[in-house]
């Protein structure tokens, strides 16, 4: 189970060029800015993501979903709320809580010298794992992310998809209960996406994976989510299942329900 409470983070943006006036106003001005330099990343998003379940983090572009999922990883700290992970606080990245997931960033970053099947079995021997524990998970592996046919190919020259289904399969290595991925079809092509949905299926119907992961595409929330939150502007706005929403919002389309509940300024009752 993966608990995020009303957290939130503030970025401090980069500082201000002189204004071009002089003296006290100049310093005036200039000291304004620098006290508005912050920039609010995350505003009070929580989610809470069962066993068994694919709870989607669903928003537009700069909504606050990786910086999000980046706290969850335990990459930097919340300013505000909490994160746990199986009852286990993510902060000060707690080793006991980062080992019990295994997550997809947005940059897969293989080693290209590597097999796919070196580079499984490396990241295996990093969360410390016997080499012929790694070896088998890495079989494994390959066949339900139906990575056969370049396992022992090196990563160099891979596609989009393969990279995907590589990183991902290093990230599940050590088996975990819980799994996070940011935007895991970004750059897919069809057969790609198609074989990453039936492999989230299976992790989460079959094996009671807890599994977390961020998106814009609606058809992929509406094809997988148990769950759903809805972030914009840094915040999340309303949650529950696809038809919980669309009832929410009053729409019989989920892209309604979803602009609906995300922008209820652009909706033709607000103008």
């Amino acid at each position: 189970m993966i608990l995020i409470d009303a957290v939130s983070k503030r970025f401090k943006a980069p500082a201000p060029k002189a204004s071009g006036l002089s003296g006290l106003a100049g310093v005036s001005a200039l000291l304004r800015k620098r006290e508005a330099s912050w920039v609010e990343a995350v505003r009070n998003v929580s989610l809470t993501a069962a066993d068994g379940r694919i709870t989607g983090l669903l928003g537009p572009n700069g909504a606050g979903k990786t910086t999000t999922l980046r706290m969850l990883a335990g990459l930097f700290e919340p300013d505000h709320g909490r994160i746990s992970v199986d009852g286990l606080p993510v902060t000060g990245q707690n080793p006991a809580a980062l080992s019990r997931m295994g997550i997809l960033g947005d940059a897969h970053g293989l080693y290209p010298r590597l097999t796919a099947r070196e580079n499984i079995i490396y990241f295996g021997r990093l969360q410390g794992m016997a080499r012929e524990e790694a070896e088998d998970r890495a079989e494994v592996l390959s066949e339900l992310l139906d990575l056969k046919k370049v396992i022992d190919r090196r990563a160099d020259g891979f596609s989009q998809g393969e990279r995907m289904k590589t990183a991902l399969a290093r990230a599940l290595v050590h088996d975990p209960a819980n799994i996070v991925l940011d935007e895991p079809t970004n750059g897919l092509d069809v057969l790609a996406t198609r074989a990453l949905r039936e492999a989230l299926r299976v992790l989460a119907r079959e094996q009671g994976k807890c599994i977390v992961f961020s998106t814009h595409i609606m058809q992929e929330v509406e094809y997988l989510c148990d769950e759903v939150v809805v972030v914009a502007r840094g915040t999340s706005v309303a949650r529950g299942s696809v038809p919980e929403l669309k009832q929410q919002a009053g729409c019989e389309r989920f892209e309604d329900a979803f602009v609906a509940l995300a922008f209820p300024e652009s909706t033709p009752e607000a103008a």
